[in-house]
């Protein structure tokens, strides 16, 4: 940060705005940017609000402007910010959106110059970045971010007395799902906000059903400030509150609003050819009608029982598909079969799930186990011949609709495993006659391989997520599939009239969804607008025809001024990418070149920043007079899913492009509270390590790269009259064998070894060395950021002591800020959480203190009792430190540590044993 003894503001907060189906987050964090430390603090938590320190810089304006015009959402958020301050500051704006939006805009005003981005091919992008990167500069990054989310940042300096405007623009088509849209913001500002707000401008010419409005923080004093006023056809929704409103008390800047704002509606549905809007030269067609009777459903379930399927993934399983077949209608008909490296079946025939039968299949379900290896192609093989055989043996009704659904955690390791094969396999076997929908387990799938397997065979894929909600999303994707309605779908138009049509046959349509086709008019002749919809229902096949009417957008909403003429044309051109990006995967050799040559072409037209595009932003001169390109990017499913495997599994983070996961924070402090920071999770684990004074603790160990950290703690001065001694860290080794780098830190001596040489600082000095491989910034009497090359970045905290104190004497925590680039090998008391710890924590109940309630924690195949707590991170407040709530493990981390923390004695500060 060049040095800026200023503030660094970081504006968090997002998205899906008001959008399906992302989730979004907002947060606004403040903290001083003359501490290097702070240069990798993540989000603000959501768990509880923490301090901030003196504000210099203020964001005085956040809002957040949705439009949706007949299903499509058109997104701007808006923060602007004040620096108050005599120096110039860094301010970091930080937002997160739904995957499958596309960014449109993203734009800053700094006293009046405006800095637009716009959007390249991924690769020119790429190279400009690199060149940023080579040139020392910071470039904006896009990163996954949980489950169906993406994070944008950026950051500027901006002048002294100046103002800063971000504006970002997505946009996105919302999906109807189970009977409805859904419009979310997630909102953590965490400091009150003099002008906050939330409008949504729903326009349907179809007429509103009906719209809901809520959200998690609502206390009885806020909700009145929910205004929603709804008549046949528009919904306005806002959320406004002022900054007292907001405020937890009146005379602090913690703020009541931090959750969730939802939306949720439906619009009016006729029996006929659905709704039909023609705005501009382009026409979109929704296709969804009521009352339509549901058609029997013949479905296999596949699923995986390996060895990997064990534990809490198997309990899961089980619960979920118990759930499932108590669901199953009299009508349909079901098989059930598990694998391994071994194919079984509960029955050689699908069959009717009559109330015996589903019993029957229920204590199946509860014997299911976990084995041997993975034969994917064998069981799902086994799946398409059952389904075929009882259809040639005329045991199915001939109205119904054939489904397999495949359930596995891992990569085929026994029988075929080549995937390419594999896929070809099941395609010739299915021949289209049947869905195939695949439900990928965890981070250890290749879900590129079932994402094209389905859609080579009439279905889709889905990812669950390991968590304890596992079995809610195996329960919702089958609520989504389970009553199908209509099958063979087709959406006919005349070929003289239209061009450029998205997919306009589909395969089924389900309960509770819709069915959307748009394209492009060769002509205004509407009169030669015939339209026609075939599809195969329960008793009989669903016929309806009928010429298209127009709805006059001027007429319905004349007092509108109408700023989204074009939105039918956007909404063309958003679905016809998302499908030719899907053909760019699974589609034959020569439609995947086309498919992905047409969309970059359509990505660059329509300015939306897609997997092929980047949007690219030349941010202000720096104090070096140099301009900073920042990157906007989206990312694919595979990128996403390698970032959450570098989290969530023992692996080092590697970059995928220019995406990066988020830092966790790893630190111990006090008298000794080690501290795992989770901010993927929003989440922390803590555990106490106590010994006599004077023992030394191995902290971080990694072989490969040669890096050692140990710490020995020191006693109080005498023994307290509560009989109780704490034991702090007050000196630590730090060696770089391969950098030639040695450091030895105590309370008040920094001795640094490089060069060949020794030099000494005092804690009363304040300095910044650079070297060849190490890097040291010192603030007087209060931090040492150490920085080796290419390494891993720390920082140690002095905290001093009254000297006249009868029991206490001055200490330091230690606190990893980067650590991403050491090797999978890394261990030690922190070191061995560098690359990620799962952990899942169920049956919340009260404590033995109310305050403090405990729970049950699943973690490296061990069973805990925790506590929910809270440690202080000292980081931004030296005095009193900062609380953060964590899950306390007891008896020195016994369970989640590898091992005993005696393990971790070592003989010498420089020593490994």
């Amino acid at each position: 940060m060049s040095g800026l003894l200023g503030v660094r503001l970081l504006l968090l907060w997002g998205s899906a705005c008001l959008w399906l189906p992302g989730l979004a987050r907002g947060s606004l964090f403040i903290s001083g940017a003359h501490e290097a430390l702070q240069e990798t603090r993540g989000a603000a938590r959501s768990l509880q609000k923490r301090s901030t320190t003196e504000v210099t810089v203020e964001v005085y304006s956040v809002t957040v402007d949705c439009t949706v015009t007949s299903r499509f959402a058109h997104t701007d958020m808006t923060s602007k910010a004040l620096n108050k301050a005599n120096t110039s500051q860094e301010i970091f704006f930080e937002m997160e959106l739904p995957k499958t939006a596309f960014i449109t805009n993203f734009s800053m005003e700094i006293d009046g110059q405006v800095y637009v981005g716009e959007v390249k091919e991924k690769e020119k992008a790429k190279k400009e970045y690199e060149k940023a990167v080579s040139s020392g500069q910071t470039a904006g990054l896009v990163k996954a971010s949980g489950r169906k989310m993406e994070k944008f940042s950026v950051s500027v300096n901006i002048a002294a007395k100046s103002n800063v405007t971000f504006i970002l623009t997505y946009e996105e088509l919302l999906q109807r799902k189970q009977g409805q849209y859904e419009i979310l913001t997630r909102i953590k500002p965490k400091q009150a906000v003099q002008e906050f707000q939330i409008v949504t401008n729903i326009y349907e010419p179809q007429g509103i059903s009906y719209v809901d409005a809520h959200a998690t923080f609502l206390s009885n004093e806020l909700l009145p400030l929910v205004e929603k006023t709804v008549t046949d056809n528009k919904a306005h929704i806002s959320f406004s509150p002022t900054l007292e409103q907001q405020r937890k008390c009146a005379s602090c800047d913690e703020t009541l609003i931090d959750g969730d704002f939802i939306i949720k509606y439906d619009v009016n549905r006729v029996v006929g050819l659905g709704d039909i809007q023609i705005v501009n030269g382009y026409f979109v067609h929704f296709f969804a009608p009521p009352d339509l009777p549901r058609v029997p459903k013949n479905v296999v379930f596949v699923i995986d029982r390996s060895g990997s399927m064990s534990g809490r993934k198997m309990v899961q399983t089980r619960e979920a598909l118990l759930a499932i077949l108590k669901d199953l209608h009299e009508e349909d008909y079901f098989a059930l079969i598990q694998f391994d490296d071994r194919i079984d079946s509960w029955q050689k025939s699908l069959t009717k799930a009559t109330k015996e039968n589903v019993d029957q299949a229920m204590i199946y379900v509860q014997q299911i186990n976990y084995r041997g290896g993975t034969d994917i192609n064998q069981a799902v093989l086994t799946g398409v011949e059952m389904l075929l055989k009882d259809r040639r043996e005329k045991k199915l009704p001939e109205r119904s609709v054939d489904m397999i659904i495949l359930l596995t955690d891992g990569m085929p390791n026994s029988g075929e495993s080549h995937l390419p094969r594999i896929q070809e396999n099941v395609r010739s076997a299915i021949r289209g006659n049947m869905s195939l929908f695949c439900l990928g387990f965890g981070n250890d799938v290749d879900y590129s391989f079932l994402d094209v397997m389905s859609k080579q065979n009439k279905g889709l894929a889905r990812r669950i997520f390991e968590g304890s909600d596992a079995t809610l999303q195996l329960q919702g994707f089958y609520d989504e599939v389970s009553s199908p309605l209509l099958s063979d779908v087709d959406m006919r138009y005349p070929d003289n009239a239209v061009e450029s049509l998205t997919t306009n046959h589909f395969n089924q349509l389900f309960n509770g969804s819709e069915i959307v086709v748009a394209g492009r008019l060769m002509d205004n002749d509407l009169d030669n607008f015939l339209v026609e919809v075939f599809g195969q229902g329960f008793e009989e096949d669903f016929i309806v025809q009928g010429q298209a009417s127009t709805v006059d957008w001027g007429v319905m909403y004349p007092d509108e001024e109408y700023i989204f003429g074009d939105f039918t044309e956007r909404l063309w051109a958003y679905l016809t990418i998302q499908q030719l990006l899907e053909k760019s995967k699974s589609g034959a050799t020569d439609e995947k070149a086309n498919a992905t040559a047409k969309a970059l072409d359509m990505s660059l037209q329509y300015s939306f920043v897609t997997p092929l595009t980047s949007m690219v932003v030349t941010k202000p001169e720096t104090e070096d007079g140099t301009d900073t390109p920042l990157i906007a990017d989206k990312l694919t499913e595979e990128q996403r899913q390698q970032a959450e495997r570098n989290i969530h599994r023992n692996l080092p983070v590697t970059p995928v492009s220019h995406t990066y996961s988020s830092a966790p924070t790893y630190f111990v402090d006090g008298d000794p509270h080690f501290m795992i920071e989770l901010p993927d999770r929003d989440d922390a684990l803590c555990f106490n390590v106590n010994d006599k004074p004077g023992t030394i603790f191995n902290l971080v160990r990694d072989p490969n790269s040669g890096i050692l950290v140990n710490g020995q703690i020191i006693g109080d001065k005498k023994i307290p009259p509560d009989g109780k001694i704490n034991t702090y860290f007050w000196r630590f080794g730090i060696i770089h064998q391969t950098l030639g780098v040695k450091l030895e830190v105590d309370t008040e001596v920094i001795s640094v070894f490089q060069d060949g040489k020794w030099v000494k600082l005092l804690w009363s000095d304040a300095a910044s060395l650079k070297g060849l491989n190490v890097d040291l910034l010192l603030t007087k009497d209060r931090s040492l950021t150490v920085t080796l090359k290419d390494s891993v970045k720390f920082v140690i905290l002095l905290h001093k002591v009254w000297k006249k104190h009868p029991y206490h004497r001055d200490y330091l925590g230690f606190y990893t800020l980067d650590s991403h680039l050491l090797s999978p090998s890394v261990h030690g008391l922190l070191g061995q959480f560098y690359h990620g710890i799962e952990y899942e924590v169920t049956n919340l109940r009260p404590g033995e203190v109310p305050e403090k309630p405990a729970a049950t924690m699943f973690v490296k195949g061990q069973e805990l009792n925790v506590t929910r707590g809270w440690q202080r991170d000292f980081r931004r407040d030296m005095k009193n430190g900062e609380n953060v709530p964590c899950w306390f493990i007891h008896s020195n981390g016994t369970g989640l540590l590898d091992g005993d923390a005696t393990d971790y004695i070592v003989l010498g500060l420089f020593k490994t044993v």
